[in-house]
């Protein structure tokens, strides 16, 4: 894996094959593709332009621009307005010259290999570790303990606090109220959420995979904590809340 840098961007190539799809039909395939970090949490794909079915691309005329990345000639995908970026040989960034880069919430599907992701691009840096633990943890909200117990599993993800993720059985669920609100994780899959309390101050404090990812099948169905909004206990001592972008 072949690595470079320019101002915040970093390129890397990888020698996973990467598929995109629209209404069915493959618009890129590649074994070539670039992981370009735009921004420092996670990367984007890019592709040689020999590899993408330049037939459902179409020129809107418009340019975007780039402080880092310099200006993209914007295309229409398969009808769907402003979906990808087409960056020509004028490009500041020597390696995406040539290369195209699809705006992923506006493909239908993304594969890695025969493996669909979703979210975004998986970060080759970014690992996963669920350890089953019998350190005891005790999850108070505004002074009333909601979850204690002494077989946790706690979950080590690179760039994040742990989270300990707990049985419902160690719960106190006539405490929490389902919410509506939805996320996904391209490690974990798709998550489901529960409010403490009435007060907006205890709104998604906790969630769950229901059925999560192959790779985090120990975190099935256990349930977990804003550690950033709630006050945890492990083995009798408060922590300290952590400072990330979920506080």
């Amino acid at each position: 894996m072949e690595s470079t840098k320019r101002g915040r961007v970093r390129v890397e190539t990888t020698a996973k094959r990467v598929r995109v799809y629209v209404e069915g039909r493959a618009v890129a395939d590649t074994t070539r593709a670039l992981l370009v970090w735009e921004a420092p949490y996670y990367p984007t794909y890019y592709f040689p332009a020999d590899d993408v079915r330049v037939e459902e691309l179409k020129a809107t005329g418009e340019t975007r621009h780039s402080p880092s990345r310099g200006d993209a000639a914007v295309h229409d995908v398969a009808g769907r307005p402003g979906a990808a970026l087409v960056y020509g040989d004028d490009a500041p960034l020597e390696q995406i010259r040539g290369h195209v880069r699809f705006d992923w919430n506006a493909m239908d599907n993304w594969f890695e290999e025969d493996e669909e992701v979703f979210v975004h691009a998986r970060d080759p840096y970014t690992r996963v570790d669920i350890l089953a633990s019998s350190r005891h943890v005790r999850v108070e909200v505004g002074g009333v303990t909601v979850a204690d117990s002494r077989s946790p599993r706690i979950l080590f993800e690179t760039g994040l606090p742990p989270r300990y993720y707990l049985p419902k059985t160690d719960v106190r669920l006539d405490l929490l109220r389902p919410s509506e609100t939805v996320t996904h994780c391209p490690y974990k899959g798709r998550a489901v959420y529960w409010s403490v309390g009435e007060d907006e101050s205890g709104k998604d404090l906790v969630w769950s995979y229901p059925t999560p990812l192959p790779e985090s099948q120990k975190i099935a169905g256990l349930v977990a904590f804003y550690d950033e909004k709630v006050d945890v206990y492990v083995d009798g001592v408060l922590q300290d809340r952590p400072k990330s972008k979920f506080a």
